[in-house]
């Protein structure tokens, strides 16, 4: 019995075996999971589940039975150590599984901090897995002091669960501003204020320089001279794609597993999906950190693990909730010349990007309406005239006409 293995029990393995059954296969599948639970949703963990407006079941992708029922077989809390690619086979230490075809949905690995600056002091947390979250839980408590390193959309949003759970929180990021890598100057704005209103100490252009405590975390050296007080530090640094074991195996990498257009990696017998892949996007490589590309990017390669032959067309598009609002993008903002704020009622607001006269991307903060209109315009290769979206007062439907 060999059929598909799959390693990386996240998103887009969970999306990649159950698209499988629904589509017909009816070989062996096997799912590895290195966590002791089921797949599960990781964007609440940071929010909802850290904050205890959700029980762990309610993570889970699906209830542990729907793999049972499938005959899809689990094998969670347990790590591959090696992928033989001429024998294609794997193994989990001494135990070894042979494979017809292999998918790599391995997902990412957060930065951390450095053992010599603290980085393995106690206190020190990531956000990236249900352990971590549940590592740190009886830590975030009304009146303790939290340091967040890192101002991106993991940084941000951990700060946000802080000071909702009355802690107070100090932020510092290193670049000139928040969210630098990934926003215009117009959204960095928007979330600093917004921050700044609940009560975050949010410093720009600051950096920790190292960590200070005997076990346990106390305080902090920042690379401004000043020294704070410190109970906890959540590190939102960003991620890495996981290529650990796809190197190993003499895969070709380029930041993350390579593959072609349908997913297919270096080795015809092994794809890839979701946080660990770069694959070919309007002539450059392209890797995407999200859950709508995990789901998508997996559905296609299981499709293609069929013979389906079809190419993955991403149409980017992320989310994040911080406090009451929700911020949607679609498109990539990547080589924008241009940004126009249009000004919705409240602190609803949206901010277009544009490259040459062409609209590329959208930030849209708790704007649904803008939100829904931009992507269907990127989606569609087509563009909007800025004198109309600037305009507040106009009515952006008939843009989807034009």
């Amino acid at each position: 019995m060999s059929g598909i293995v799959v390693i990386g029990g996240g998103q887009a393995g969970a999306s990649l075996v159950a698209k499988l059954r629904k589509d017909g296969y009816d070989g062996a599948i096997t799912l590895i999971g290195a966590e002791p639970v089921p797949p599960y949703q990781r964007p609440p963990l940071s929010k909802a589940y850290l904050l205890g407006e959700m029980e762990v079941e309610r993570l889970f992708l699906r209830p542990e039975s729907f793999y049972a029922d499938q005959d899809i077989t689990l094998r969670l809390g347990q790590s591959v150590t090696a992928i033989d690619t001429a024998a294609r086979t794997v193994s989990l230490g001494d135990e070894v599984l042979s494979y017809d075809q292999l998918a790599l949905t391995t997902g990412s690995v957060p930065r951390r901090l450095p053992a010599a600056i603290g980085g393995e002091l106690g206190g020190v947390y990531g956000v990236r897995s249900l352990a971590d979250v549940d590592a740190m839980a009886h830590e975030v408590r009304e009146g303790a002091r939290a340091l967040i390193v890192g101002g991106g959309y993991i940084g941000l949003e951990a700060a946000a669960v802080a000071a909702k759970r009355g802690m107070q929180v100090t932020l510092v990021e290193m670049a000139e501003r928040i969210l630098q890598r990934v926003a215009a100057p117009e959204t960095s704005a928007y979330f600093r204020d917004l921050h700044r209103g609940h009560g975050v100490d949010l410093r720009e252009g600051v950096g920790l320089t190292r960590l200070l405590g005997d076990g346990h975390v106390t305080g902090a050296e920042l690379t401004d001279g000043s020294r704070i007080d410190v109970d906890l530090v959540v590190v939102g640094v960003g991620i890495l794609p996981d290529t650990a074991l796809a190197e190993a195996a003499g895969l070709a990498i380029d930041n993350g597993i390579r593959t072609d257009e349908q997913g297919r990696t270096s080795d015809s017998h092994v794809w890839a999906a979701g946080d660990c892949a770069s694959f070919p996007y309007k002539g450059e490589r392209l890797r995407l950190e999200s859950v709508p590309n995990a789901i998508d990017q997996a559905e296609i390669v299981a499709r293609n693990m069929m013979g389906a032959g079809v190419d993955y067309l991403a149409t980017p598009w992320f989310w994040s909730d911080q406090y009451d609002v929700k911020l949607q993008i679609a498109g990539l903002n990547r080589g924008y010349d241009q940004v126009v704020a249009r000004r919705g009622e409240g602190n609803s607001v949206s901010f277009w990007y544009y490259h040459a006269g062409q609209l590329i991307a959208v930030d849209a903060m708790n704007d649904p309406r803008a939100y829904m209109v931009g992507k269907r315009l990127i989606d569609g290769g087509k563009t909007a005239d800025p004198a109309v979206v600037g305009d507040a007062t106009a009515d952006l439907k008939p843009l989807l006409r034009a």
